[in-house]
């Protein structure tokens, strides 16, 4: 249950088998979780995309999508990279349940199993996530001990990565001018389309998390980070354009007055991005280390007009 007390945990049960499925969602709901129902991976990403569960309970072995790849793609997406998925295999073999926690699974159920196991496991597993997976209320996105942990993960399979550092250029100009909520609004602007250009680069597929504020975080290939960031530039001045009151986007700025009463004008929005690269010229083994450089450049990237890119080159460029 939600610790809160607001609303029930909504559990997702994706089997093919009716009879699990029912024995499934009926035990679930007797514990006091709201539960939908999906029959294969297919129809899982269509019930996700108009709601959004707290965690998934996914049969390996299903038509179309099955466990493994529906997971794979969970954790691709950065708006469900998040969502804690308990992966049901028939076969107990040790294989099955070594796939399932490669592609992203967080726990693993042996059919035939027991209500007081299944229970267990949902909450047990819901627990951790709260802990260890943090999800902005904001944008949906991880935050920032899942982005520590996709560093690590990266470190740990020996890939070369990047790590991107994104805040919004006068940001407290908009909170100043129009109030926090319409501020929430440029947060949400953002996170959209930086999940855009995360999407548009496929595979290898980025990660995406919310630091806070307006503060984001993309690990990606090298190779993406170039195209990515330009792609989320020009989608999101766009974007923040449109946010404006027509009169301040006309004339290019916002007047704003200090405590004097002086007023003074702020420029419309930008993006500031700081990159660290992490390759065979420079390998960052902790994920703080690579955190830091990426925000010091950021900094850099700050003494720059308009919207930019800083990448720390003393450690290769992509």
């Amino acid at each position: 249950m939600d610790p809160a007390g607001d609303r029930p945990d909504v559990i997702l049960v994706v089997d093919d088998d009716a009879d699990i499925a029912r024995f499934v969602e009926f035990n679930l709901r007797l514990h006091g979780f709201e539960v939908l129902h999906a029959g294969d991976g297919q129809e899982a990403l269509e019930v996700i995309e108009r709601q959004r569960p707290d965690l998934a309970v996914v049969d390996l072995m299903m038509p179309r999508i099955d466990g493994l790849e529906l997971t794979r793609r969970l954790r691709a997406d950065p708006m469900t990279s998040a969502l804690p998925v308990i992966m049901l295999t028939a076969k107990g073999m040790t294989v099955d349940k070594v796939n399932g926690l490669a592609a992203g699974a967080d726990d693993y159920l042996v059919k035939p199993f027991d209500t007081a196991e299944l229970v267990a496991r949902v909450s047990s597993t819901l627990r951790r996530n709260k802990e260890f997976r943090e999800v902005s209320p904001l944008t949906g996105l991880p935050g920032n001990s899942r982005i520590r942990r996709e560093i690590s993960d990266r470190v740990r399979n020996g890939t070369d990565y990047a790590v991107g550092y994104i805040d919004i250029d006068r940001f407290k100009s908009v909170n100043d001018r129009y109030g926090f909520v319409r501020g929430d609004e440029f947060i949400s602007a953002l996170a959209r389309s930086l999940h855009r250009a995360v999407v548009s680069i496929g595979l290898p597929p980025a990660f995406l998390g919310h630091v806070g504020g307006d503060d984001f975080v993309i690990v990606c290939a090298p190779a993406q980070i170039r195209p990515l960031t330009s792609r989320a530039v020009v989608d999101f001045e766009k974007a923040a354009d449109a946010l404006y009151d027509p009169t301040d986007r006309e004339r290019g700025f916002v007047e704003l007055k200090d405590r004097r009463g002086n007023i003074r004008r702020a420029a419309l929005v930008t993006l500031s991005i700081g990159v660290s690269l992490s390759d065979a010229s420079k390998r960052f083994t902790d994920p703080l280390e690579a955190i830091a450089v990426a925000s010091e450049m950021k900094t850099v990237a700050k003494s720059q007009p308009g919207s930019y890119v800083a990448v720390d080159r003393r450690r290769g460029v992509p």
